[in-house]
C-alpha cells in the first residue's frame, strides 16, 4: 500500500517536470512557482523511493549470487550484502510510512514565540533572557530571521515576557516542540549564599496567523494609545506611539511600544492578538477531537515540565523523551537539534501508531 502511494507520487513528480518544461507554463511565473511549490513538496519522498528501488535491485543482485556462486567466501560476503540492503530498505521504508503522514498545515508558517518568566522572582527573569538567547541562536543557525515583537525587562538583565517572532519556511515545524514549562537548576547570580534554585520560564510557540485564517470584528476590538516607558529612541518616549490592543470577548490584552511609530506598534500588537487567537481555535478544535490529541507529543498543550537545565551537573533533559545530555552550554548556545530530531520522531510514530490502530 506505501510502495503504490508512493510509485504515484514519483508518477506526479515527473509529469510536473513535463509541465514546468512546457513554454507556456514558463511564460507565466505565477503558474511555475505553484508547481514549483507542489514538486518541493514531494521531492523528498521521491529522493527516498528512488533510494529504496536502488537497494531494491542491488538486493536482487546480491540474492542472485547467494543462489548461483560456488566460492565459499564469496557468498559469505554476498549474505552479508543481502543483510545490509534489507536493514537499508526497512529503513527506507519506515521513513517513506512517516513521510505519507499527514502534515500539520501550519509547519511551514512564521512562528511568534512568547516567553514568560515564572515560578523564581528575578532568576526566572534571568532564565528567561536565556532562553531567549538560545532560540535566538538556535535561529541564526539555521538561516531563520528574529524580530523583536513585545518585552518587558526586570531591570537586571532579565524578562518578566519578551514576544518575538521567527521566519522562514518551517519554522513552526522546528520550533513547535518548545513549548511548555522549562526549568532551571543553578545558584543564581542574585544568591548570595551559594544554593542552588530551581526557576521555570514558560514558553508558547504559535504559528503566526493569517489574515484569512482569523477573522477579528473591529468592533470586538479596543485600541489604546499611550506614552511609551523604558529605553528607546527620541520618539519613543516623547510621542503616544505605543499601543494597547484589547479584544473584548476573550479579554485577551496586547501591548506593544517598542516601535517608534504607532502604527507599527498596531501591526505588532494585532500580529500577537491573531496568533493567539489562531491558536485558542486550534486547542479547542483539538480537545474536540481527542484526549489522545491533547496529550501527543510536542502540541504544547500539557502543563508539566517539559525541560530541565540543570549547571551543577552539565545537564539538559527533555522530560517528554526521557533524553538526557550533558552539554548544557551548547544547548544555551542554541544546539537544540538533537531534541527537536528525537521529538520529531516520537511524535511520528505516535501518530502511525495510531493510524494502524485506526486501520
Amino acid at each position: 500500500m506505501v510502495l503504490d502511494k508512493v510509485a504515484a507520487i514519483e508518477r506526479r513528480y515527473e509529469e510536473l517536470n513535463e509541465m514546468m518544461a512546457d513554454p507556456a507554463v514558463m511564460a507565466d511565473p505565477a503558474r511555475l512557482a505553484e508547481l514549483a511549490r507542489e514538486q518541493a513538496e514531494i521531492e523528498e519522498i521521491v529522493g527516498v523511493y528512488r533510494a529504496y528501488r536502488a537497494a531494491e535491485a542491488e538486493l536482487a543482485d546480491a540474492q542472485s549470487l547467494v543462489e548461483t556462486e560456488t566460492d565459499a567466501e564469496l557468498v559469505e560476503l554476498a549474505e552479508a550484502e543481502v543483510a545490509r540492503l534489507k536493514a537499508e530498505q526497512e529503513a527506507r521504508l519506515a521513513q517513506l510510512q512517516r513521510l505519507l503522514l499527514p502534515k500539520d498545515p501550519n509547519d511551514d508558517k512564521n512562528v511568534i514565540v512568547e516567553i514568560r518568566a515564572g515560578a523564581g522572582g528575578e532568576e526566572a527573569g534571568l532564565f528567561a533572557a536565556d532562553l531567549f538567547r538560545m532560540y535566538q541562536r538556535w535561529a541564526d543557525a539555521h538561516g531563520f530571521k528574529t524580530e523583536l515583537m513585545s518585552q518587558s525587562e526586570t531591570g537586571i538583565g532579565g524578562f518578566k515576557e519578551v514576544i518575538f517572532q521567527v521566519k522562514g519556511r518551517g519554522a513552526y515545524s522546528r520550533l513547535k516542540y518548545e513549548s511548555g514549562v522549562h526549568r532551571v537548576q543553578r545558584v543564581p547570580v542574585t544568591e548570595a549564599s551559594g544554593r542552588i534554585h530551581t526557576s521555570t520560564a514558560t514558553v508558547a510557540v504559535l504559528p503566526e496567523a493569517d489574515d484569512v485564517d482569523v477573522e477579528i470584528n473591529p468592533n470586538d476590538v479596543r485600541i489604546d494609545v499611550f506614552r511609551a516607558t523604558g529605553p528607546g529612541g527620541q520618539s519613543v518616549n516623547t510621542t503616544d506611539s505605543a499601543v494597547r490592543v484589547t479584544h473584548l470577548p476573550t479579554g485577551i490584552v496586547v501591548s506593544c511600544q517598542d516601535e517608534k511609530s504607532q502604527l507599527q506598534n498596531r501591526n505588532k500588537a494585532m500580529a500577537i492578538l491573531r496568533a493567539r487567537l489562531y491558536q485558542i481555535e486550534r486547542e479547542r478544535l483539538a480537545a474536540e477531537r481527542s484526549e489522545a490529541r491533547r496529550n501527543q507529543v510536542g502540541t504544547g498543550e500539557r502543563s508539566e515540565k517539559i525541560r530541565t537545565y540543570n549547571f551543577p551537573q552539565n545537564r539538559v533533559t527533555d522530560h517528554r523523551i526521557g533524553k538526557t545530555v550533558y552539554n548544557l552550554p551548547a544547548v544555551l548556545n542554541g544546539e537544540l537539534d538533537e531534541f527537536i530530531e528525537e521529538l520529531a520522531t516520537t511524535e511520528q510514530a505516535e501518530r502511525l501508531q495510531a493510524l494502524e490502530g485506526e486501520a
